[in-house]
């Protein structure tokens, strides 16, 4: 009798190698996909980020569409009226010595929201570097840049309706939709700013308090080692926010102001 050649162990039938289901790393973990279904069946922490930053970053997703559909919306309206649209230059100018200087208040408020942002990243480097008394008072900073552009832009809403007459159903100086769109565009974005100081000063005062000096609870995440084991991953979670705020108002000064 002839002997029949075995199959190697991990084989079938005709030579061909069986493929393993899947691959087990040192320490048990399982990779591939059916690693990540294991780990979110498992209420395992699948993605190292801490989940305040991925809501933010959802959050900030879903407020770009907001913004971008207000945006669109104001750009279709003044291609398309028929009526002339009135000049930026001469609706939000000053009079500084009896002479009008143009987009002078506008440029003040963007010049102070770009310094926030920088004051904002210092402050997000001070946590990193677990310099809470620092990094708060660089927010304090932060947010008292972000109530003077709010109060700036309270002064310019109040100029435009008591001395230009602009209504957000007319405007006596062009096309009626002015109104609407500039306040709806201008008005959300100053809401989220004195959202944004209301936030900034919060994680302020509880930052001086010490309140995120507790041991985070799970497994460190994030990108700096020197916020792990605390929670100080609160000022960059803050940061994002306010960035984006700014980075918002860069659109709306160029697509509003200066076209």
């Amino acid at each position: 009798m002839t002997d029949m050649p075995m199959d190697p162990p991990g084989a079938i039938a005709g030579g061909h190698a069986a493929t393993p289901p899947h691959t087990v790393h040192a320490g048990g973990e399982i990779a591939g996909w059916r690693g990540l279904v294991s780990d979110w069946s498992g209420d395992q922490q699948t993605f190292q980020v801490a989940w305040g930053k991925v809501m933010m970053w959802i959050f900030l997703l879903s407020d770009t569409f907001i913004f971008g559909s207000f945006l669109t919306g104001y750009m279709t309206v003044r291609t398309s009226t028929t009526v002339p649209w009135p000049n930026a230059s001469e609706v939000f100018s000053l009079d500084i010595a009896g002479k009008p200087v143009p987009l002078l208040l506008i440029a003040i408020m963007t010049f102070i929201l770009i310094t926030s942002s920088g004051t904002m990243a210092m402050a997000v480097n001070c946590a990193y570097r677990r310099d809470r008394v620092n990094a708060a008072k660089l927010m304090f900073v932060t947010a008292a840049f972000g109530a003077s552009f709010v109060g700036m832009q309270a002064f310019e809403w109040t100029k435009l309706i008591v001395d230009e007459g602009v209504r957000p159903w007319g405007n006596p100086m062009g096309a009626a939709q002015f109104g609407s769109v500039f306040f709806m565009v201008t008005g959300f974005h100053g809401l989220h700013v004195t959202g944004g100081v209301i936030y900034l000063t919060v994680v302020a005062v509880r930052l001086l308090k010490g309140s995120y000096d507790q041991p985070r609870h799970g497994p460190p995440v994030g990108s700096g080692s020197a916020l792990r084991g605390s929670n100080y991953q609160i000022v960059e979670i803050a940061g994002l926010y306010w960035h984006f705020v700014d980075l918002v108002w860069v659109f709306i000064f160029a697509l509003f102001y200066l076209w």
